[in-house]
């Protein structure tokens, strides 16, 4: 099972990016696995971004992101973006894309994790 993120990058604060997440592997059953996003800052434990159910359509977000990041789901592609705007200095972070079987908040229910992408909000 492999999670390929992508797009990070460094962004002016208000500003947008978006990032996706490919999932492959013969073994791996995409449509059956809730997907999250967790984010991880130097010195900083993971903290939970955002995660979609199997069918896409329940989400749920962390406090710091409502109303700014919205997680979506392509289930034909195998893959799962995260829309993120009005970007604050404190967005930044590692970002990670995760796979799991859990309605979860806890990074440690979600089996599968990609190399993740850093996002860098300058101010």
């Amino acid at each position: 099972v492999q999670l390929q993120a992508s797009g990070g990058g460094l962004v002016q604060a208000g500003g947008s990016l978006r990032l996706s997440c490919a999932a492959s592997g013969r073994t791996f059953s995409y449509n059956d696995n809730v997907m999250g996003w967790f984010r991880q800052d130097l010195g900083k434990e993971r903290e939970f971004v955002a995660r979609i159910s199997s069918s896409g359509g329940s989400t749920y977000y962390g406090d710091s992101v409502k109303g700014r990041f919205t997680i979506s789901r392509d289930n034909a592609k195998k893959t799962v973006d995260l829309q993120m705007n009005s970007l604050r200095p404190e967005d930044t972070a590692v970002y990670y894309c995760a796979a799991g079987s859990r309605w979860s908040t806890n990074w440690s229910s979600y089996s599968y994790w990609g190399q993740g992408t850093l996002v860098t909000v300058s101010s």
